[in-house]
Parts: structure tokens; C-alpha cells; sequence
């Protein structure tokens, strides 16, 4: 499977302002801002906002699929990505990235989960 995702970007990097497409078009020319210079009232993501949503989703369909291949049917599972990203030289480093997930599943144990969490990890 291919899919892809795309970028225009306008203006310079404090006044502009980028919009990022999907190719299904759920996400169609929506507006984001550079992280550094996103004021409280932007309601434009950044770009590390939208790699935490894209981990967060295939973290959590991975582990969803791992509950149906044990035979177990979450009712809901939460999944939140934190993106760190720090000053590195001239440019920026994603330094690190932290996975939580939160789930309520009819009939697994603790071990269970964690279990099929570090097997959807991997």
C-alpha cells in the first residue's frame, strides 16, 4: 500500500502559513502554522501535532488488530503521542516520542495487555 500526504507553504516561516492535503482528502488544504510561532489563539496544528495524531492512529489500529487476533473486542481504546522536538544546530530533531495508550476491553487481564501493547509496539 502507497499513500501519500502533501505540503504548500506561503509567506515566510514567522507570517506564513502552510496547508497540509491527504490524499483521501479528509484532509484537504488545511491550514498549519510553524510550531514556534503559533500563537494561543491559532487553531492551526503544527507539524508535530499532526505526526503525534498519525503515530497515535496506526499505534492504535496496530494494537487493535493485535486484541482481534487474541480473540479480544475492545470497547474503545485511546491513544496519545507526545512529540518532543528540540533545537538541534541550524535546524530541528524530533528527540523523542512517547506512546500512551488507554483502553477498556471486556475480559483481558493486565498482562494480556501488556502483552499485545509491546507485540503492536513492535
Amino acid at each position: 500500500m502507497k499513500r501519500f500526504g502533501s505540503t504548500t507553504w506561503n509567506g515566510g516561516l514567522r507570517e506564513g502559513q502552510g496547508s497540509v492535503s491527504t490524499e483521501s482528502r479528509a484532509l484537504e488544504n488545511y491550514p498549519y502554522r510553524a510550531s514556534s510561532f503559533v500563537t494561543v489563539r491559532s487553531r492551526a496544528p503544527t507539524p508535530e501535532e499532526l505526526l503525534g495524531a498519525a503515530h497515535a492512529a496506526c499505534f492504535t489500529m496496530s494494537f487493535v488488530r493485535m486484541l482481534e487476533m487474541a480473540n479480544f473486542v475492545p470497547e474503545q481504546v485511546d491513544g496519545k503521542s507526545d512529540v518532543v522536538i528540540k533545537k538541534d544546530g541550524d535546524g530541528f530533531s524530533i528527540t523523542s516520542v512517547h506512546l500512551t495508550v488507554t483502553a477498556k476491553i471486556p475480559g483481558i487481564d493486565r498482562d494480556t495487555f501488556q502483552s499485545i501493547v509491546s507485540k503492536a509496539r513492535a
